[in-house]
């Protein structure tokens, strides 16, 4: 099955979750939640998301996680994951007592797929935004479909994750078949989730590059980014009909006072400019 088969299967059953005038979501991707060990890259970042999920809560935001949210290739046991970020995961319990988490499976968390989440929290491969008021739809998933290593022959990446590159990780050897890692994967995966998403004239939002991407020029690919960038964490936020990348970072004040701070690095852009561009 080719990538544009994979996709368009993806969306055939997803859920779909109305975008009213007052809707208030937040898309994150790649977290890649680990064991707190040297190999889990969520870890130097624990922090900043932790606000931002505090913060996206506070405001009555709906958390949609794009895949990827735990690191389930490194690591055998779900559990070790829950145990070292359970303040994570208390959150999420609480988004979830109001009806307020939306969680997909990606790659490196597709066991998801097959066994239930700790919270009760259905995980799906696809989910479709509709706009309450046009005939508009985002569509959201990971963006793995779009990798046939990373899609159709995903036990055989996460043998070679687990035994081979993670080892050589600790010695700064990167994973030449990951599109976070590999320059030209990246680039192939990111030209067919575009070109998929121009021939179904959709908008996709999705993950798995690590690139976060928006801009109303090519209205018809977004991209979230990740938490594991060497010093931020960036997110799409959809809020009061419009859409921004958001950054979150340590910065510095001139007293030394280090503090969590968030940027917009792009928007908002009214989503009716999307709209408008792929209609």
């Amino acid at each position: 099955m080719g990538y544009q088969k994979r996709l368009s299967k993806a969306f055939l059953k997803a859920n779909v979750l109305p975008l009213c005038p007052n809707s208030r979501l937040v898309l994150i991707s790649d977290c890649h939640r680990g064991q707190g060990n040297s190999n889990d890259n969520f870890l130097k970042n624990q922090h900043l998301y932790f606000y931002a999920l505090s913060y996206y809560f506070d405001k009555g935001y709906t958390y949609v996680e794009l895949g990827d949210g735990d690191e389930l290739w490194e690591n055998r046991n779900f559990s070790d994951i829950l145990e070292i970020h359970s303040n994570v995961f208390w959150l999420f319990e609480a988004f979830h007592r109001q009806n307020r988490i939306y969680m997909i499976y990606g790659n490196h968390d597709m066991e998801k797929k097959y066994h239930s989440c700790p919270l009760q929290v259905p995980c799906q491969e696809a989910l479709i935004l509709k706009d309450c008021c046009t005939s508009h739809y985002f569509y959201l998933t990971h963006g793995h479909q779009a990798d046939t290593l990373n899609s159709t022959f995903w036990k055989l990446s996460r043998f070679l994750v687990r035994y081979l590159w993670k080892p050589l990780e600790a010695f700064g050897v990167l994973d030449p078949t990951s599109a976070a890692k590999n320059y030209s994967v990246k680039k192939t995966t990111e030209k067919r989730l575009e070109h998929w998403a121009e021939k179904q004239n959709v908008t996709l939002i999705a993950g798995h590059t690590h690139r976060s991407v928006l801009d109303v020029d090519h209205p018809h690919y977004i991209n979230t980014g990740s938490c594991v960038h060497p010093r931020c964490i960036t997110c799409i936020e959809i809020v009061n009909n419009s859409i921004s990348l958001v950054k979150w970072s340590m910065e510095a004040k001139g007293d030394a006072t280090l503090y969590v701070a968030r940027k917009v690095l792009n928007g908002p852009i009214p989503l009716q400019e999307f709209y408008s561009s792929t209609s």
